[in-house]
């Protein structure tokens, strides 16, 4: 009789290493058959998701089997589009980078615009960009989630996901806001697991029901874009219950240093200071000191005059005037939120009974800053956590931050059952960085003095010329975007084609996918990559392109650089970066390559630090010339410094790897890395856990590592004094002056304290013409454009719909599976309908980064993707609609630069005819060479019932 093995042998050695399918960064164990990946599970012992692996993670074996892997570097022969290459050896590729390179340093590296995507290594691009002098560099941040990222930084030292999270083992009250379940989709699923197990409370803020949101207690079908006002509802509410934490408030953040109230004058409304520059505050007899003052109780109330006799109150008194005011209201947020009143005011009084009467402590003694010691860690356990649906908004700056004032408020940062830092956050507030590129400051062969990104004080760092035009190609740190901490990747392209602010030589991307699902304007942005001068040339003179894949923007560069999969190559997931630690400690991890490539490829990482040595750029080169890091990427983790001691990765420092956070580069850090599980962590002593901005313990620990100069305590800012400097500024005070048309925006808008205003596109349009918001979201299944051509992750999302709630939809005459128009102000698409219950009867939405251009991907032409996938980006513009015409409002949140992804307002209307594919329907790209469409079904697993000779992969 045959017996079948229900578990046999899947592999005959496992190798640990580190996801690459989203940003989560978990653990994985690759099993390896006969040289060939077998088979991807979880890694238990590993921080992140402790063997939790979702489909993403799993669907690696077949990213990294794609058909549309890239096989050797190409050179355009062809018009751009064409999809005509040829194919070259790498030291042609390598040479023919070089010398463009080496050509625009000499003359003016300003001229090379140098933008990457989600490729975790922006520790190394970024010092890439200053060694060679362009501060026109940045990631994937500005069309992501910078608002969160400089909303949590500039307030307290933190944000939301990577650098902090909930305390789901404690917390008793969990509010999400704006949260679609592919952003830390392990840890929040885990997370959400615990809290359902101890019976704590869920709610979802968030217009659409699905993912996380579907298993919430309570539901919250927020407004697109009105979340800010929801907040400062809430807040209004408490403070009119007096339900905020006082005592908090006066110890930890700046809501009792004193304001200047002078309105015209040129000091209006920053902090009064003492002879050292520091912060005033008051006591409660009106006397004036240091805000750091031993033995001082501040004033959270009282007014004083200062000795030039102008008046001074603490931000205190100027948030409760503020917030107190009825535009604040629950009725008002009502209006245009769509949440009743009735329902606000019960959520603020869960909040604050959760938060004031059921504290919870930890019985650990700590010492704080000035050297007081407590008992105990008192908690209040209300957690917060919120991602891209607050933040891709022109208002999604200051709703980041008025989430953070409600943290503040109820004192629920960084202590028991509320949201915590994860090491080697916190920072100070914010990071002592300021962006390098001003006028002076560049120059040929020269580096920047400073990283291309950092963080403004005020007018003085910002990168704009004498008379207030941008220094950058995307003009971030200018007066369209001052606070723009991760730059503004999503105008490039179309800047580079106005040539506004000026014009560029070389446009260098890596894994960037900007010619179509990273765009706004997709199909408009085609046409800028191919469009051309009156003699012919191409108004993008160069484009050089690196990815792993045949995505769609290959087809436009005229050198691709191809790239190996996260299976075949060295990453350092880096505390100088993005780690992975958590509340409970700092941790790092490495990707190692677990299988050679077989094709002729080469990590992007490997590439950058040789093209760096050709250029002879500073640090990647010794005295005389030869390459610092012969060995690519890998010899760079191990030896790089940023500073004394200060390296890519924490873990087995020194020269016998007996140091953590600070010490010599250890030869053999990597080999320890890898015997470990590919990760490093370490566990804070337990009276450094909670309360680490003012915490002792921590900050001591946090020098001693290398993550801040001093043990300086981090003020968390109630009150953002940066952004009233560019408001006096735009009322006609100091030399640096914003152009007029951005004068009252700026003063609106840069408010110290968390404001909420309508989003911009909706304000410039009549409501009745465009009557519905429209959002997208990414699914569990998928991140980017890398999952929608993975053989697996495409049988459960092979095609998107536009879903619109099912009574919306009705009174539309729209039923389900109708082919619908919808329309917006810059373009219209044909798309098919789902209808459903669970989404906010005035929001449309659909899943991102489905959609694919017709043969991108090595996807048959006639893929699901391509004929019933489709994209919102082609309706949205880079610009506001009253600035069609060129120049004006950036589609942008006005602090930071953001784009504005989720302010689209559409139409939708029946169609009366079914089309054979969703509209509009690109020409197909072709084939770049050696990319091949299969010619069956994509089959893994069979070979391996072969016999050994046979056991390759079929293709």
């Amino acid at each position: 009789m045959e017996r079948l093995d229900p578990s046999p042998p899947v592999s005959d050695e496992v190798k640990c290493t580190t996801c690459y399918m989203c940003a989560c960064r978990c653990g994985i164990r690759v099993h390896i058959q006969d040289g060939q990946v077998r088979y991807i599970e979880g890694n238990r012992d590993h921080p992140v998701n402790r063997g939790v692996l979702c489909a993403k993670g799993s669907a690696g074996i077949m990213q990294h089997l794609s058909p549309a892997r890239l096989r050797k570097p190409l050179r355009r022969v062809g018009p751009r589009g064409s999809g005509e290459f040829e194919e070259i050896e790498w030291e042609e590729a390598l040479g023919l980078a070089h010398s463009w390179l080496a050509e625009i340093r000499g003359r003016d590296p300003t001229r090379l615009a140098f933008f990457t995507g989600r490729d975790q290594s922006q520790a190394l691009t970024g010092w890439w960009a200053q060694a060679y002098g362009t501060p026109n560099f940045a990631a994937h941040g500005g069309f992501c989630s910078v608002n969160m990222a400089a909303a949590g930084l500039y307030t307290f030292g933190g944000s939301f996901w990577e650098f902090g999270e909930a305390d789901f083992e404690r917390t008793k009250l969990f509010l999400m806001f704006g949260v679609a379940e592919d952003h830390d989709s392990n840890p929040i699923k885990i997370g959400l697991a615990r809290l359902k197990e101890r019976g704590a409370t869920f709610v979802s803020v968030n217009p659409v029901r699905t993912g996380y949101s579907s298993i919430a207690d309570e539901w919250v079908p927020v407004r697109p874009g009105t979340d800010g006002a929801l907040v400062l509802a809430l807040i209004h509410e408490l403070l009119r219950a007096r339900r905020i934490d006082l005592d908090f408030l006066a110890a930890y953040t700046n809501a009792p240093w004193l304001l200047i109230e002078d309105p015209g004058g040129a000091e209006h409304g920053l902090f009064a200071r003492d002879g050292e520059g520091k912060p005033l505050v008051a006591d409660a007899a009106g006397a004036l000191h240091p805000w750091d003052a031993a033995g001082v109780t501040p004033s959270l109330t009282a007014a004083v005059t200062l000795p030039d006799g102008r008046r001074a109150k603490p931000a205190f008194v100027l948030m409760a005037e503020t917030y107190l005011d009825e535009k604040y209201s629950a009725e008002a947020a009502s209006a245009v939120t769509g949440i009743a009143a009735s329902r606000i005011r019960a959520l603020a009084a869960r909040i604050a009974e959760v938060a004031f009467e059921q504290t919870i402590t930890v019985e650990t003694p700590w010492t704080d800053w000035r050297g007081v010691r407590h008992k105990r860690f008192v908690g209040r356990p209300v957690s917060f956590h919120a991602m891209r649906g607050i933040s891709a908004h022109a208002n999604g700056f200051q709703t980041c931050r008025a989430l953070h004032v409600l943290q503040m408020l109820l004192g629920a940062v960084d202590c028991p059952g509320a949201w915590r830092y994860k090491s080697p956050y916190p920072r100070p507030t914010p990071p002592p960085i300021r962006p390098g590129g001003k006028l002076g400051e560049t120059g040929p062969n020269a580096p920047l003095p400073r990283p291309p990104l950092g963080f403004p004080m005020g007018p003085d760092d910002l990168l704009v010329d004498a008379k207030g035009r941008a220094l950058r190609i995307d003009k971030a740190y200018s007066w369209d975007a001052p606070v723009a901490a991760h730059g503004l990747m999503h105008l490039v392209i179309r800047n580079a084609w106005a040539g506004d602010p000026y014009k560029v030589d070389l446009l260098f991307m890596y894994m960037a996918n900007m010619a179509w699902n990273s765009a706004m304007n997709s199909a408009g942005t085609v046409r800028m990559l191919t469009d051309t001068n009156e003699d012919g040339s191409y108004r993008i003179p160069r484009i050089i392109y690196a990815d792993a894949y045949a995505s769609e923007t290959v087809a436009y560069a005229d050198l691709v650089l191809p790239d190996t999969t996260y299976l075949e190559r060295y990453d350092a997931i880096s505390l100088l970066d993005r780690p992975i630690g958590n509340a409970e400690g700092p941790g790092d991890a490495i990707r190692h390559p677990v299988v050679k490539p077989d094709r002729d490829v080469r990590p992007f990482q490997d590439v950058l630090l040789d093209l760096g040595a050709r250029l002879g750029l500073p640090g990647m080169v010794r005295e005389d010339g030869s390459p610092r890091f012969p060995g690519g990427y890998a010899d760079y983790i191990t030896n790089h410094e940023r500073g004394p001691g200060i390296g890519p990765l924490a873990g087995w420092r020194g020269a016998d790897g007996s140091k953590h956070g600070k010490g010599e580069p250890n030869p053999e850090q990597l080999a320890r890395y890898i015997e470990n599980g590919g990760f490093w962590k370490m566990h804070l002593p337990d009276d450094a856990l909670f309360m680490k901005f003012a915490n002792k313990a921590y900050l001591d620990h946090a020098v001693a590592m290398g993550f801040m100069g001093s043990a300086a305590p981090i003020v968390l800012q109630l009150y953002v004094e940066p952004l009233q400097r560019f408001r006096l500024a735009a009322m006609g005070h100091g030399a640096k002056q914003p152009p007029d048309h951005l004068r009252a925006r700026i003063i609106a808008c840069l408010d110290p304290l968390p404001v909420w205003y309508p989003p911009f596109e909706g304000a410039a349009l009549p409501e009745a013409a465009f009557p519905l918001h429209a959002v997208t979201q990414r699914p569990a299944a998928m991140y980017h454009s890398w999952g929608s051509q993975n053989a697996w992750l495409r049988q459960i999302h092979g095609e998107n719909r536009l879903y619109i709630n099912r009574g919306t939809a009705t009174a539309l005459g729209i039923a389900d599976d109708d082919w619908v128009h919808v329309t917006s102000h810059h373009g219209r698409i044909t798309v098919q309908v789902k209808l459903m219950e669970g989404v906010e009867p005035s929001t449309v939405w659909t899943w991102n980064a489905i959609g694919k251009r017709a043969g991108a991907w090595a996807l048959d032409p006639r893929a699901p993707e391509a004929m019933r996938g489709f994209l919102l980006n082609h309706l949205i513009s880079e610009h506001l609609p009253e600035a069609d015409g060129g120049g004006g409002h950036l589609n942008s949140d006005p602090v930071t630069g953001q784009a504005a992804w989720y302010d689209l307002r559409v139409r939708v209307e029946k169609a009366t005819l079914a089309p054979e594919a969703t509209e509009p329907h690109l020409p197909p790209l072709k084939r770049p060479p050696g990319v091949t469409t299969p010619t069956g079904p994509l089959r893994f697993g069979a070979a391996f019932g072969r016999s050994p000779e046979n056991r390759k992969p079929r293709p």
